[in-house]
């Protein structure tokens, strides 16, 4: 689950991380009320949408009076707000954050990410801040200093000003950037985040370290034990199919192919869209229906499915370890014959029941392909989706 800047600013707060005062808006108006509040002289007026390079797209803007702020909120507010995490189509922007502007002299980048491989927490830090990060690694990848976390001992001091150091922060304001490190750490393992990230972490011409902008991605699947995070949760900025797939406990992602798939398991169904890549066709999602997917499920599924108006195509791919294949096959009778499919559908079953399960398919009289295996069955799929 993602949330806004505001909203991680609150979180980094929490855990003793400085941040530029600001407010958040929903009209006009409530921006121009916010900067009066703030006082100053300048201002910062934001997008906010789940999305990077707001920036670069035109959703932040700097203002210097109150009659530039109420442009700015006028400007941003509603528009189709295009980077490129959003896609071409953009992301309407509802949200604003009005912040205090801040005299910036250096930025930095610090993020945390969970290490797969060493099983620790990984503290990313590089003295190229405000820029895409993976586009330091790619063309400077000696500048981002990477620190693995003792799980058991946490951050400590030493580790964290010796990261500091290394991206170039001032010894004056080493004891500032070890209260930011440790403070993000907390909050990455106390919220558990899956994405951490401060970029640009600033230094003042004060010498103060502050986090201009804040991400986090949060891990769903412990969302009830944090109902603080989960209030956090903008239906606005999420697809509508996959709020949709939430309600059924289908896991669901909209891809730009045109072959849809219908999977149980995520392994299998990073798999199968693997192989539909290999044989020339391009995925229109990731669907995982479970290991217990009712009739029900798999009728949800598959209206999910046709919601996408560019679809061409349909892979069904089973294994039923505890899921019956004869269970998953009444399950598709039934909703093809609910929701009336017009594309060509392609079923591989495989498993507990499979010749029950294939026998109940070819009894149906539904126009359903067969394959024989998942090499077959890509293949059968995306000559349907080409028309062959």
């Amino acid at each position: 689950m993602k949330i806004h800047e505001y909203q991680g600013k609150e979180i980094l707060r929490h855990f003793g991380v400085p941040t530029p005062r600001g407010l958040a808006c929903f009209n006009v108006a409530e921006a121009v009320t916010a900067a009066t509040e703030l006082g100053g002289a300048i201002w910062v007026v934001k997008a906010q949408i789940h999305a990077g390079g707001r920036g670069k797209g035109g959703g932040v803007i700097v203002a210097k009076s109150l009659d530039e702020v109420r442009v700015a909120a006028q400007t941003i507010l509603g528009m189709h707000l295009v980077t490129h995490q959003t896609g071409v189509e953009g992301q309407v922007v509802r949200r604003l954050l009005v912040e205090e502007g801040a005299q910036i002299e250096r930025e930095y980048y610090l993020g945390m990410v969970v290490d797969r491989e060493s099983q620790r927490v990984a503290l990313l830090a590089s003295s190229e801040g405000g820029m895409e990060i993976e586009e330091v690694a790619k063309h400077t990848p000696e500048k981002i200093h990477t620190l693995r976390i003792d799980p058991v001992f946490g951050l400590g001091e030493t580790d964290a000003a010796h990261t500091a150091r290394q991206i170039g922060i001032p010894e004056a304001s080493i004891a500032a950037a070890v209260l930011v490190f440790q403070g993000l750490y907390r909050a990455f393992v106390e919220k558990e985040a899956m994405l951490a990230e401060i970029n640009p972490l600033v230094l003042t011409a004060e010498g103060k370290v502050i986090a201009l902008d804040a991400k986090f991605n949060f891990d769903s699947n412990a969302l009830f034990r944090h109902p603080e995070i989960t209030a956090y949760r903008d239906l606005d900025e999420e697809d509508p199919a996959e709020i949709e797939a939430s309600k059924f406990d289908l896991s669901y992602i909209s891809l730009e192919g045109d072959i849809a798939c219908l999977v149980n398991g995520a392994g299998l169904a990073m798999a199968t869209m693997d192989i539909i890549k290999l044989y020339g066709g391009n995925p229109a999602n990731f669907l995982d229906v479970g290991g217990g997917a009712t009739r029900e499920k798999v009728t949800e599924a598959f209206k999910l499915m046709l919601k996408n108006p560019g679809l061409k195509a349909i892979l069904v791919n089973i294994f039923g370890g505890i899921m019956k294949c004869d269970v998953i096959a009444e399950g598709i009778v039934d909703a093809v014959r609910e929701v009336k499919l017009t594309v060509p559908l392609v079923v591989r079953l495989e498993g507990t029941n499979v010749d029950l399960g294939k026998k109940i398919l070819a009894d149906s009289g539904l126009p359903i392909i067969s394959g024989a295996d998942m090499a077959d069955a890509a293949q059968k799929v995306v000559a349907a989706a080409r028309g062959q």
